[in-house]
This record gives C-alpha cells, sequence and structure tokens, in this order.
C-alpha cells in the first residue's frame, strides 16, 4: 500500500519535475512557436510530443490539462500553444477512454437499446445513459455562451496564468472539502439520472482554465456521495460526448481556416502522444482511487498554484 501510495506521488509530481529537468535541452532543439492561422502555433515533433504527454497525464488526473498546456510550453519558452491544439489533441484522450472502457460502453449502449425496445424505462443501463446525455447538456450550453459573448477567449484575461493560479488553488481547497465532508457511500451501481446531471454541472466549471474537468467532477461527486473510483470512472464516461464535442469543433475550424506549413504532422503525433499517456493516467488513477485519497492531488494543486503566482511576482513568467 505504501509503495502504491509513494508511486503515485513520483507520477503526479513528474509532470512538473520532469519537465522542468529537460527544458534546456528541448530549448536548444526547438524554435520559438509561431503562430498560424488556425489558432494552432507551429510547433517541432518533440514539442508535441511532450506536449501530448502533457496532456494524457493531466486530462484524468484533477489537476488541469488545460493549466498545464498553458504553463508548461510558456515556461519552457515555446509559448501558449493555443484554444486549438489544446482541444485537437484532447481527442487522443477520447481515443483513451474509448479504448480503455469500450467494454462498459458497450454493454451500456447494448442494454439502453433493448430497454427501449421493450419500453422498460427503469432499466440502470438506460438511465446511466440519459445520466450522460443529461450531463452533458450544461457545457455545452456554457460553452456557447462563451463562443457567442467571449470571441477572443484564446487570449482572453481568463486564460492568463495568474487565473490559472487561482482556479487551481480554490479547487484544491474544494476538493480539500469534499474529502473531508464527502461520505462516500454510493458505489457505480446505484448512480442515478440527477447523478449525471448534477455531476454535468459541475463539468461545466472546466471551461475556467485550471479548474480541470476531472477535478471538478471528482469534486462534485464526493460532495454527492458518491466512492472516489465512482466517481472518477463516471467523470471518464462523462467526459466523452463534451471532450469528442469541443475538439470536433476545433478540428472543423482548424481544417475551414488550414494548418499552415508543418503543423499537420505535430498536430497528428500531439494526439497519439495524448492517447498513449492518457491511457496510463487512466489506468492508474482508478486503480489508485480503490485504496488512496486524493490528498496527493489537493497538495499538488495547492503548491502549483501558489508556484505560478510566485514566479509571476519574482517576474520568472509573464502574466499572460
Amino acid at each position: 500500500m505504501a509503495l502504491l501510495k509513494r508511486q503515485w506521488l513520483v507520477l503526479v509530481s513528474a509532470v512538473s519535475a520532469a519537465l522542468s529537468v529537460v527544458v534546456f535541452p528541448l530549448e536548444i532543439v526547438s524554435a520559438q512557436p509561431s503562430p498560424v492561422g488556425s489558432g494552432v502555433q507551429q510547433m517541432n515533433i518533440l514539442q508535441a510530443i511532450v506536449l501530448g504527454f502533457v496532456q494524457g497525464i493531466t486530462e484524468f488526473l484533477p489537476i488541469s490539462s488545460t493549466a498545464h498546456l498553458k504553463v508548461v510550453p510558456v515556461a519552457l519558452g515555446w509559448g501558449d500553444p493555443g484554444v486549438a491544439f489544446t482541444a485537437i489533441i484532447q481527442l487522443g484522450s477520447i481515443a483513451a477512454v474509448l479504448w480503455y472502457f469500450w467494454g462498459d460502453l458497450a454493454r451500456i449502449v447494448k442494454g439502453a437499446t433493448r430497454a427501449i425496445a421493450h419500453k422498460d424505462y427503469d432499466d440502470y443501463d438506460l438511465r446511466l445513459l440519459l445520466g450522460i446525455l443529461l450531463g452533458t447538456l450544461p457545457i455545452i450550453f456554457f460553452g456557447l455562451l462563451i463562443k457567442k459573448f467571449i470571441p477572443d477567449y484564446d487570449n482572453s484575461p481568463i486564460r492568463s496564468l495568474g487565473a490559472i493560479a487561482i482556479a487551481s488553488i480554490v479547487m484544491s481547497l474544494l476538493l480539500g472539502l469534499a474529502e473531508k465532508l464527502g461520505k462516500r457511500e454510493r458505489d457505480f451501481e446505484h448512480l442515478t439520472m440527477q447523478d449525471g446531471l448534477l455531476m454535468g454541472l459541475t463539468q461545466s466549471l472546466a471551461l475556467i482554465p485550471g479548474v480541470s474537468r476531472s477535478g471538478s467532477t471528482l469534486t462534485g461527486g464526493l460532495f454527492m456521495g458518491l466512492q472516489r473510483e465512482t466517481a472518477a470512472r463516471f467523470s471518464f464516461l462523462l467526459g466523452i460526448p463534451a471532450i469528442t464535442l469541443a475538439g470536433l469543433v476545433e478540428l472543423k475550424d482548424v481544417v475551414s481556416t488550414g494548418l499552415g506549413d508543418g503543423a499537420l504532422i505535430p498536430l497528428v503525433v500531439g494526439v497519439i502522444s495524448a492517447a498513449i499517456f492518457s491511457y496510463i493516467a487512466i489506468a492508474g488513477l482508478l486503480r489508485f482511487l480503490k485504496t488512496q485519497s486524493t490528498w496527493v492531488f489537493i497538495w499538488y494543486r495547492l503548491a502549483f498554484g501558489i508556484a505560478i503566482l510566485g514566479a509571476i511576482s519574482a517576474g520568472l513568467l509573464n502574466n499572460s
């Protein structure tokens, strides 16, 4: 048990520590990214692999992939890869979820289809599927509002490093509160449609960079009385429609405006890298939460946010 906990302490801290170690060699082989009309920054293969790693490891851990994809490349001197790149490589994470949960998804869809055919509207699989669909509506609604009223969202102050740091700190405190107050009584077989809608509302908070979709849904699940592994498992399933839609919308915009010379291969490499590391993160987190609490992530997020604010104050990072 102690060994497992130490392994995960190493895994979570490795996101920052390992990348810090490679700052200088990566800066030597990489050029400063230049903007492409589509909103995807120009980058080389090595940068794409590293950012795919960051996306994959942080997407499903409750520490915010958006925050790390903003902070890590800026800290390495690469610049912000942009909302489009961030959203598109999330498709790699979706591929990993589909890969890992294919058996569960097939059972849910098959059971829901059979229930509809037999007009068995109390069927568990049908209610679970409807819960996932209902839970997707809030993030779609608020996402459309953002696109309508904040057209320049990519350069919005809400995506500044300072805002991300504050969001990380606030969410660490909320997750800590959920750990303290959550009863953790209900397992996966006792989920309801109401759980889907409520967790969907918490998922919409992830539209704020630094909040973390996994972190907000895990926090909400714990407040709702779900077991840690159940909350994480349902969070992964709930994220499939939302992350897929976000990725496809950005992919459509990128295709329509053009990628720019040499942007396609790094983008594909980033997606593949994200898929591989996402699968590792999913399997590891579910195994970890069977026996461990989320306190390692709480302390990490708190330290992460404080470190960013400290770096901004010291002039090491620009609050942009």
